[in-house]
């Protein structure tokens, strides 16, 4: 991992809790890794970390599925005013703001 729980809590400044950070990092820098894949890019480089860092909070936050709704008791409504937001869009879009102007991030990445 390029990142580890040290790392991420001293010098990114995230607030997750090591075990919600430790369940999630993985899959935040395999986001990073996917959006970076058609470009080199430098794994041990501030930007790539601080992307897997906000990809790792994102993913601890709302999941990779659809975010939104809320539950009363067995009643549940979904997607109430989010518009189908998934967690992995907002993954994308926050490790996209780390990795801005580094040339890192795959051009046909929205």
């Amino acid at each position: 991992m390029a990142v580890d729980y040290a790392y991420y809590a001293e010098t990114y400044g995230g607030g997750l809790p090591e075990a919600a950070f430790s369940t999630c990092v993985g899959q935040g820098e395999a986001h990073v890794r996917w959006l970076c894949a058609a470009n080199a890019y430098c794994p041990n480089s501030t930007a790539y970390k601080r992307a897997v860092c906000a990809a790792t909070e994102a993913f601890a936050e709302f999941g990779s599925g659809e975010v939104g709704g809320y539950s009363i008791g067995s009643f549940t409504v979904r997607n109430y005013e989010n518009k189908g937001t998934t967690g992995e869009e907002l993954a994308t879009q926050a490790a996209l703001r780390e990795l801005a102007g580094t040339g890192y991030a795959f051009c046909g990445v929205r």
